[in-house]
C-alpha cells in the first residue's frame, strides 16, 4: 500500500469513528449530512445539485444572487457596464486571490467563460454559445461580446457551474487533477475528499471576504438514508442535514435541540420518462401514464401538506410561470383507452428508485399501484442515489423520479437543459421536438419581455402536450440543524450561504429558538 493510500485510509477510519461514536468535531467545523456524494470539482462537468452546492462553497462567480434569490449582486466582478446595443459587457474585476495566493484576473474569467462554452465535456455549453468573445483588456477588465442580445446572460453568470477557475493551475495540473484537487476562489478550499464518504473543506484565508467567514471548515457527509441523517442530527453526531423527510417534519419540530428550516424554493419533483425506450416514445402512452397518476393523492400522502401539485416545468413564483398550464385529471379509464389505442396494453417498465429517499420510495409504491390499475407493470429497481444519475445518463431506465431546483433567476437555463436538445439529452429523457428546440433558442435572445413571456408560456404548453416528463409536485426546502447553528440558509435557487453560517459553543441556542 502506498503511503498516500495509507494516509487516506487512516483519515477515513478516524472520520467514520468520530461520526459513529458521536465525538464532537472542532468547534468551527460544520458537518452536513446529505444523500448523494461529490462526483467532481470541475463545475462544467456536473449537473447534480449536490455538486453545485459544494461548488458554491469553494468557488466564486462574477455575479452572485442574493439570499432572497431575486437580485443579482456583485461577486468577483465588483461592477459592470452594458453597451447601448446590448452586445458588449465590460466587467471590473475586484482585487481577489485564488487559494494558492495567485491573483484572480480577467484572463481567468475569460478562460472560464470560454471553457464552459467550448470544452467537449461541458454539460452547459448550449447556454453559453451566445458568447462571441471573452478577453482581458487588462488584469482587472473583462470584456465579453455576444453574438446577439441575451436577456438571461447576466443571470447565467450567477450559477456555480460558471465558477471562476485558475487558468494557470488548470494548464499546469490538467483537467483530471484539477477536478480532484482544485485551486479555488471561494470561502472554503478542499482539504480532503474521501470518496464514498465525505468532502472535507477548510476555510480559505485567501478568499476576498475571509474576514466575514466564521466557520473553520465544512464537511459534506454522504448518508443516503433519510432517517439515519435525522437521527444523527438529533444525537449531536451531525450539526445539520438536508432533505428532512416530509413524514418527520412535524415530529422534529417538537425537539428543542434542533431547528427545522422551511425555506422558499424553486424545487419541482417530476417523473422522468425515457422516450427512447420502445412504446414510451409514443405520446399517447406517456399521456396515459400522466392520466393514470393521481397527483393530489400522491402529494397528500407523500408531502403531508408541505407540497402542492405541479403542472409546469417552470415552478410557481418563477419568472414566466404559466398559471393556466394544462393539468391532466386523474382518469384511469381514459388512460386504459389510450394504452389500447397505442397497442401498449400489458406494458412493462423499469422504474429506478433512489433507495433511502423516503419520498421517492413512497412515490414509487403509489405510482406502481396506480399504473397497475391501468394495466402497466412497473418493476421497482431500488439503487443507491450515487448510482441513479449515471443510469439516467446511460439511458438505463424507463421511469425515474428526480427533482430540479433553479440555479439562476432566468428560466433559460432550466428550459435549455430540459427542452433545448443540448448535451444533457433533455434531462436524459431523450425527448425530441424540433419546434420546441427552435423556440428555446429564440426565447433566449428575445429582448421584448412581453414576447419573451409568450414564448415561455408556449414552451410550457408544448412540453405538457408532448408529456416530456410528468410534473408531480412543488415543495419548499426542508433542512435541519442543531440549535447552536445560526444562519443556516438555503436560498430559493438552492445555494447554501455557509460563508454566513455560525456555529456557537455546544449548548448555546440561536435566537430562532
Amino acid at each position: 500500500m502506498k503511503p498516500g493510500a495509507l494516509k487516506l485510509l487512516t483519515a477515513a477510519l478516524l472520520a467514520a469513528s468520530a461520526l459513529t461514536s458521536g465525538i464532537a468535531h472542532a468547534a468551527g467545523v460544520l458537518t452536513i449530512g446529505c444523500r448523494e456524494e461529490t462526483t467532481t470539482f470541475d463545475p462544467i462537468k456536473s449537473a447534480q445539485n449536490r455538486d453545485s452546492w459544494v461548488f458554491a462553497n469553494v468557488y466564486d462567480v462574477l455575479v452572485r444572487v442574493d439570499n432572497s434569490g431575486t437580485q443579482l449582486v456583485p461577486g468577483l466582478a465588483e461592477s459592470w457596464k452594458v453597451s447601448d446595443d446590448g452586445l458588449t459587457y465590460t466587467f471590473k474585476m475586484r482585487n481577489a486571490k485564488f487559494s494558492d495566493g495567485s491573483p484572480i484576473t480577467a484572463e481567468d474569467a475569460a478562460f472560464s467563460l470560454l471553457r464552459i462554452r467550448d470544452n467537449p465535456g461541458s454539460l452547459w455549453a448550449d447556454s453559453y454559445k451566445i458568447i462571441d468573445t471573452a478577453k482581458a483588456a487588462d488584469a482587472h477588465t473583462l470584456v465579453v461580446t455576444l453574438h446577439s442580445k441575451s436577456v438571461p446572460f447576466l443571470a447565467l453568470l450567477g450559477t456555480a457551474n460558471i465558477s471562476i477557475l485558475s487558468k494557470q493551475a488548470m494548464e499546469k495540473l490538467g483537467e483530471e487533477e484539477y477536478a480532484q484537487n482544485p485551486v479555488v476562489s471561494g470561502a472554503f478550499k478542499v482539504k480532503e475528499w474521501l470518496r464514498g464518504d465525505r468532502v472535507i473543506l477548510e476555510k480559505n484565508p485567501a478568499f476576498w471576504q475571509a474576514d466575514k467567514v466564521s466557520l473553520d471548515g465544512v464537511e459534506w457527509i454522504s448518508i443516503p438514508d433519510d432517517r439515519t441523517r435525522m437521527m444523527k442530527v438529533q444525537a449531536g453526531e451531525l450539526d445539520s442535514a438536508i432533505f428532512v423527510p416530509f413524514t418527520q417534519v412535524d415530529e422534529l419540530q417538537k425537539d428543542k435541540q434542533v431547528t427545522i428550516h422551511i425555506d422558499p424554493s424553486t424545487r419541482e419533483d417530476h417523473l422522468l420518462i425515457n422516450h427512447s425506450k420502445g412504446l414510451l416514445g409514443k405520446q399517447e402512452v406517456r399521456e396515459a401514464i400522466d392520466l393514470a397518476i393521481d397527483k393530489k393523492a400522491l402529494v397528500s400522502t407523500v408531502t403531508f401538506g408541505h407540497g402542492e401539485v405541479a403542472y409546469s416545468y417552470i415552478p410557481k413564483g418563477a419568472l414566466y410561470h404559466n398559471a393556466d398550464n394544462l393539468q391532466r385529471p386523474y382518469d384511469p379509464a381514459k388512460a386504459r383507452e389510450l394504452l389500447k389505442k397505442a397497442g401498449a396494453e400489458g406494458l412493462k417498465v423499469n422504474y429506478v428508485v433512489n433507495a433511502g429517499n423516503e419520498a421517492d420510495e413512497q412515490t414509487a409504491v403509489l405510482v406502481q399501484k396506480q399504473l397497475a390499475d391501468v394495466g402497466i407493470t412497473a418493476n421497482l429497481q431500488k439503487v443507491d442515489p450515487t448510482q441513479s444519475w449515471q443510469m439516467l445518463v446511460d439511458g438505463d431506465y424507463d421511469l425515474s423520479v428526480m427533482y430540479w431546483t433553479n440555479d439562476v433567476l432566468d428560466p433559460d437555463q432550466k428550459t435549455t437543459f430540459v427542452l433545448g436538445h443540448d448535451a444533457n439529452q433533455n434531462y436524459m429523457t431523450r425527448y425530441q421536438n424540433d419546434e420546441v428546440k427552435q423556440l428555446v433558442a429564440a426565447a433566449r435572445i428575445e429582448t421584448d419581455p412581453v414576447k419573451r413571456g409568450q414564448m415561455y408560456q408556449e414552451l410550457q404548453k408544448l412540453a405538457k402536450h408532448d408529456v416530456n416528463w410528468i410534473d408531480l409536485y412543488y415543495s419548499p426546502y426542508i433542512n435541519i440543524s442543531r440549535s447552536n447553528i445560526q444562519n443556516f440558509l438555503q436560498n430559493p435557487l438552492g445555494r447554501f450561504t455557509l460563508e454566513e453560517t455560525v456555529k456557537l459553543a455546544d449548548g448555546v441556542k440561536t435566537a430562532q429558538n
